[in-house]
């Protein structure tokens, strides 16, 4: 005999209000729509109740159910109870229909059987009003079972207080691979709701899962994204389950490549605090087409703290001609979420979770990762931050102000700040040409999206190249265009500079590269700070040497002493410009590693 148990546990406490109407249980006028005649609206809170079942399919013979209590996430110390509640099994393909199958009472003190459809004994519920922990019950298929069954609970905690619907696992009769059936259209599938938050347990071993960030846990993390898929026993369809934090939707999708379109979408939106679980397809960058949810079935959600789940399970092969896709088959996994207006959803703000590799839907469980920002870009964001935050600024300062820092040493026959400002201006060129080219390639064309940054960047690519060219055209010291090139070298650089400054504090806030907020703007005006603190202490050292030069002027005994004390304190002024050189160098590469570090985890 094969028995599957439904366990139910109450989370919350208090004192239990009297229950005047129908504290006997006989409550066979809710049988159809399953809500309480209280007079009350029931809780859109999470039902403190668990249902689980041992098994996912059933042949026609008794199925136990049994609500007991049990240990989960219990914000109170409190005894948890409950006081009523009404038991169903319906068919999963139509959850509105009358309840199917006859149950057996394993405990008829506490429980009694209703006629909640053209059968006697399809529904149970209580027979008084006092505290429970836990009742049972056996469920008998009918000589005809629906092909997938889902059992539906309505518990009462207090008399004003009720659930309605708490979603039970689908169980399956064996050996079906149709489509649940829908042979009366007037009839849909309502989803219920969730009973727990959805849980990381069984990640890549009995379930594949995407998530972000990776090893994040649903159950406990609020800020976790995560989609699980696993096939059923029977290996005909696949059950889904989709989690984030989002006021207005949650979404993935399957595709056959790294771009928006020509996918098949699953929805979950927030609908005035209850969620609508849809299927849709996305043909090129447009709004998702709504399509026939006839093989979507046990829909499930729940919404807390601004966390939407949800589950439903679908067929694995569907008819031809439609536009799905086959579950047997490898894809991208998209995940992303945005805002809705009663149920309407907009366009997602974020860029969306992309898994790394193709994945068979239907394949081994696997932990996959994903990635919100293309490899291109991200080496386009590191190579930028590179060239500006480190190499750039390093080269203007020792220009500036390290000029007679090593008077006497020289490099391939020039003086050493200026081998290291060249070298350093070249290699920033480079690199920026370089970096310039990869968001082209990745977009195979101009980005419509990406607002003035890309122009800003065009900017400041062709600045950098015009200073390459006056660089190597530099006049010698004595030629009278010296003054010229110094003005074009001086205004150039100084534009591409600012420019490039105001196009990487656009850079870190696009939707391709979404670093931290506000963390990255922080943290580059921290970067900015840095680089005035370092020339505004460098510039002070080289005022206070000019004016003891100044004062030194003279050819009496005191005036050469003054010059040898002079060049003693200019030798000490160095060792102190080097130190700094040192400190702006380190804390240059620390404002870029943890730059790095961010664009890695993204």
């Amino acid at each position: 005999m094969w028995r599957s148990y439904f366990l139910l546990a109450v989370l919350s406490a208090g004192t239990v209000e009297p229950v005047t109407a129908y504290s006997n249980g006989k409550v066979s006028v809710a049988c159809e729509d399953m809500v309480p005649q209280h007079g009350y609206d029931p809780s859109l809170a999470p039902p403190p109740y668990s249902i689980t079942v041992d098994t996912s399919t059933f042949s026609p013979i008794h199925i136990a159910v049994m609500l007991a209590d049990m240990s989960l996430q219990v914000a109170s110390s409190n005894t948890t109870f409950f006081t009523g509640f009404l038991i169903e099994a319906r068919d999963a393909g139509k959850l509105d229909s009358p309840a199917v199958g006859f149950f057996v009472l394993t405990d008829p003190a506490q429980s009694q059987l209703l006629q909640c459809g053209l059968n006697q004994g399809s529904g149970v519920s209580h027979t008084r009003s006092t505290r429970k922990t836990h009742v049972q019950a056996v469920w008998e298929p009918p000589n005809n079972p629906p092909q997938r069954v889902q059992f539906l609970v309505t518990v009462v905690y207090k008399y004003k207080v009720y659930w309605v619907k708490i979603a039970g696992p689908v169980v399956s009769l064996r050996g079906v691979t149709a489509v649940p059936s829908t042979a009366d259209s007037g009839q849909t599938t309502s989803p219920t709701a969730l009973s727990t938050p959805f849980s990381s347990a069984g990640c890549g071993h009995s379930k594949s899962c995407l998530r972000d960030p990776v090893g994040c846990h649903p159950e406990s993390d609020p800020h976790c994204f995560f989609l699980s898929f696993a096939s059923d026993q029977e290996g005909s369809g696949v059950m889904f389950e989709l989690s984030g934090p989002a006021e207005g939707y949650l979404s993935f999708a399957l595709s056959l490549d790294k771009w928006m379109g020509n996918d098949d979408v699953y929805l979950c939106v927030n609908d005035g605090g209850r969620v609508t679980i849809s299927a849709a397809y996305v043909s090129g960058r447009t709004p998702p087409e709504l399509i026939t949810e006839e093989d979507l079935w046990g829909r499930a959600w729940r919404f807390a703290d601004g966390v939407i789940q949800c589950r439903f399970q679908r067929n694995i092969c569907v008819p031809q001609g439609e536009s799905r896709f086959n579950l047997n088959q490898s894809y991208f996994l998209f995940l992303t979420h945005g805002i809705s207006h009663q149920g309407v959803i907009h366009r997602h703000n974020q860029q969306p979770l992309i898994s790394t590799n193709q994945k068979a839907i239907t394949g081994y469980p696997e932990d996959l990762v994903g990635s919100r920002s293309p490899l291109l870009l991200k080496f386009h964001g590191v190579l930028m931050l590179t060239v500006w935050m480190w190499t750039v600024s390093t080269a203007i300062i020792i220009a500036r102000h390290y000029k007679d820092c090593w008077p006497d040493t020289t490099l391939l026959g020039q003086k050493l700040w200026f081998q290291l400002h060249r070298t350093m201006a070249v290699l920033a060129v480079v690199l920026t040409a370089v970096a310039f080219t990869l968001p082209f390639i990745y977009r195979m064309g101009w980005s419509k999206h990406a607002g003035s940054h890309p122009y800003i960047g065009c900017t400041v690519m062709a600045l950098s190249v015009i200073q390459l060219i006056v660089g190597f055209l530099r006049p010698a010291p004595e030629s009278p265009r010296r003054r010229i090139f110094n003005w074009v070298h001086l205004v150039t650089g100084t534009a591409g500079q600012i420019l490039a400054v105001g196009c990487v504090f656009l850079g870190v806030a696009q939707q391709t590269l979404p670093l931290p907020s506000p963390w990255s703007s922080a943290v580059l005006t921290g970067w900015l700070l840095w680089i005035v603190l370092a020339n505004l202490l460098l510039q002070n050292h080289s005022y206070r040497l000019r004016s003891r030069g100044r004062n030194g002027n003279g050819e009496d005994k005191e005036s050469l002493l003054f010059a040898q004390l002079a060049r003693q304190q200019h030798r000490e002024v160095s060792k102190v410009k080097k130190m700094v050189l040192v400190v702006f160098v380190m804390g240059n590469t620390g404002f870029l590693a943890a730059f790095i570090n961010a664009i890695a985890n993204v």
